[in-house]
């Protein structure tokens, strides 16, 4: 469905080195990107400080659709500076949290699909959900990087993080977040009451690298748990349950081409097993990319969405780094 033809990237090493293995030119400019006719679609992978600025930057070269990484933004002003352009220009934007595109994920959304509710009820509302747990344990993401591809131009690693600085700690859950914990934060919010109000019960910063957080939304209790360590076997495990309606969904571990996630949705009449798809969430995410851009598609995802799930996100990982600043995560 794609072809790559330009890669960009401001080290020219790494530029050249991965642009070869797919016989695509390399540049250090963005503007090659944009003003190559051949470039259709653009996919942002770059630090999260450029990505609104970036997808502007595309919508503004006419590309026919935009794939932003995982956050969409820093800051919910630059998210809805994006989401205007979009609109101003006509160019799709998607962001990149391919779990939202797991076979897995949409298994339960299909089993729970009659929302009692009505179609303007959240599925919080509409199944009473009181409990969340993400739980991710992983190895340290080169490990999963090496095992998955051949990396080019890997910075070298600083020294280990002063775990007795509060705005160390503060930084590690806030940036564990916003790094891990994002990619499934929309499908938390989708699971929440409408109107609810985020309280942070425990926030701590767990070594070498992680976060364990206690929080209610209203009346549901989340725990949010991340642990990246020396360990062999990568766990990612989003559950919810309510009176009448519980799910598990165990995630495959990002970079890794190891099929669809393992999804359950359990009920008082029994638990109904979901099949495995043989391909994960990044494979379905990019077939959903290419029909966004294609206007024969007629698929258009609703840019709100994606300012509102961001909100959200910036609002769990800022009021948990406040309360480990405020001496509530040692």
């Amino acid at each position: 469905r794609f072809q790559v033809v330009t890669v960009m990237d401001p080290d020219p090493d790494v530029a050249a080195t991965v642009a070869a293995r797919a016989g695509a030119r390399a540049t250090t400019a963005l503007a090659d990107v944009l003003d190559d006719p051949r470039v259709e679609v653009v996919a942002i992978c770059s630090p999260h400080r450029f990505h609104a600025e970036q997808t502007i930057a595309a919508c503004r070269a006419g590309k026919r659709a935009v794939l932003c990484e995982k956050p969409f933004a820093l800051a919910v002003a630059d998210a809805e500076a994006a989401v205007a352009v979009s609109r101003e220009t006509g160019v799709p934007v998607m962001v990149g949290t391919m779990h939202t595109y797991d076979a897995g994920w949409q298994a339960v959304l299909r089993e729970i699909a009659g929302t009692p509710g009505g179609p303007s009820a959240t599925l919080g509302e509409a199944w009473g959900i009181h409990t969340i747990r993400s739980s991710i344990v992983l190895p340290p993401n080169v490990r999963m990087e090496d095992f998955a591809t051949e990396v080019t131009g890997r910075p070298a690693g600083g020294p280990a993080p002063d775990f007795a600085d509060v705005d160390v700690r503060a930084g590690i859950v806030h940036g564990g977040l916003m790094g891990v914990a994002i990619h499934n934060l929309p499908h938390v919010r989708a699971l929440l009451p409408a109107g609810g109000e985020l309280v942070i019960h425990e926030a701590v910063a767990l070594a070498p690298f992680g976060y364990h957080i206690i929080a209610t939304y209203g009346e549901c209790r989340i725990e949010w748990h991340c642990r990246m360590y020396e360990t062999w076997k990568p766990d990612w495990v989003l559950e919810a349950y309510g009176p009448r309606l519980g799910f598990t969904v165990d995630f495959t571990p990002s970079y890794v081409q190891a099929g669809s996630a393992r999804a359950a949705v359990h009920s008082p009449a029994g638990t109904t097993v979901c099949p495995v798809a043989a391909v994960n969430g990044y494979v379905a995410e990019w077939a959903a990319l290419a029909r966004l851009a294609d206007p024969a598609d007629g698929g258009r995802l609703a840019p709100e969405t994606l300012v509102a799930d961001l909100r959200f996100a910036l609002l769990v990982a800022d009021t948990a780094a406040e309360f480990v600043r405020k001496g509530g995560g040692q």
